[in-house]
């Protein structure tokens, strides 16, 4: 992509801040966050003569996690651990007296939240190459969650390579999570265990990437999900089985019910058709395991059903508890 941004006659009023001193010139705004406050903007580096992309955050805004980094610091911090091509990396930061501005490389692509009607054999195409980012981070010494997957953060090229961006909530797995930053993600995308505060593992990012694969097969927008919360859609009749039954894992409300990791959830997504009816062999394997999932669930019930029978039992007048007691009675007196 090649951006011209000489001047031609007039010079149009622009309302974009003006980053000449930096060395820097926008071009157009590529995004608004109005929650946060926070403004992306598509920029030209007048220096090294090639786009980039300009993030600016309201200092007065921001909020600090427990080591009492801003969420911006925390996000430099992130991004220059990594080296990935398809993660934008941070080329530089700069602040005035009410913004602080992040840079960062530039990824001819587009949200996919812009993408519509693709084929599940597209979306499958894209959830590998969104899941290898993820084994990426999660082969980190210390694994990193981005928190925040959703059509918005993810961006596609034309040949439907992934490239994820806006770690400001990604933290490293073994990173006390300030209160004030739990369940910051997007409603609908936000894997329950961080809804309620619990501790998130690799599975966590796995039910987000479940979310944002179901919109795209279901052509939902992220607002739609946000009010009414993540529900498995209707998907098209036409979607194999075992690529329903992998989306369902992804998306279980247990993250222990999901993929252990990225890379357990990319290799069993490889090999999986995505339209197409199941062989006969295909439906029996999807019966024994329904089946041995069927038969713990009722076994766990009837277990809890003979626990609440004993009590009941015991505690009755007259019951198991009284009977006992009168023949150990006997057994003394006699």
């Amino acid at each position: 992509m090649e951006l011209d941004v000489r001047n031609k006659g007039t010079i149009p009023v622009s309302h974009h801040p003006d980053f000449s001193v930096q060395g820097y010139q926008v071009i157009r705004e590529l995004g608004r966050n109005h929650a946060d406050e926070r403004i992306t903007y598509l920029a030209y580096d007048c220096k090294f003569q090639q786009p980039v992309v300009i993030k600016e955050f309201n200092i007065a805004h921001e909020t600090t996690d427990w080591s009492g980094l801003k969420s911006y610091e925390q996000e430099i911090a992130i991004l220059q651990q990594l080296q990935h091509p398809r993660i934008p990396r941070y080329i530089n930061s700069f602040a005035t007296s009410k913004n602080f501005y992040l840079i960062l490389e530039y990824k001819n692509a587009v949200p996919l939240e812009a993408k519509y009607n693709l084929s599940p054999t597209e979306v499958k195409q894209i959830a590998i190459s969104l899941l290898e980012i993820l084994v990426y981070l999660q082969q980190q010494i210390d694994p990193i969650i981005h928190r925040d997957i959703k059509p918005e953060n993810v961006l596609v090229d034309e040949q439907l390579n992934a490239y994820l961006v806006d770690f400001g909530l990604a933290r490293q797995q073994n990173t006390k999570i300030a209160f004030t930053t739990l369940s910051a993600g997007t409603p609908g995308f936000i894997p329950p265990e961080e809804k309620f505060g619990y501790a998130l593992t690799p599975a966590s990012d796995l039910y987000s990437v479940g979310a944002t694969l179901l919109c795209l097969l279901t052509n939902t927008q992220t607002a739609n999900i946000g009010h009414s919360g993540l529900q498995f859609p209707k998907l098209v009749n036409h979607l194999h089985p075992s690529f329903r039954s992998w989306l369902w894992t992804m998306v279980q409300p247990n993250w222990k019910d999901r993929y252990l990791n990225a890379s357990v959830a990319l290799a069993a997504l490889k090999s999986i058709p995505v339209t197409g009816k199941a062989s006969v062999m295909e439906i029996l394997l999807a019966a024994i395991k329904l089946k041995k999932r069927t038969a713990m669930l009722a076994l766990a019930g009837l277990g809890m059903l003979a626990v609440g029978l004993t009590t009941l039992v015991f505690s009755q007048p007259g019951g198991a508890t009284q009977q006992l007691e009168e023949s150990q009675s006997l057994i003394d007196i006699k």
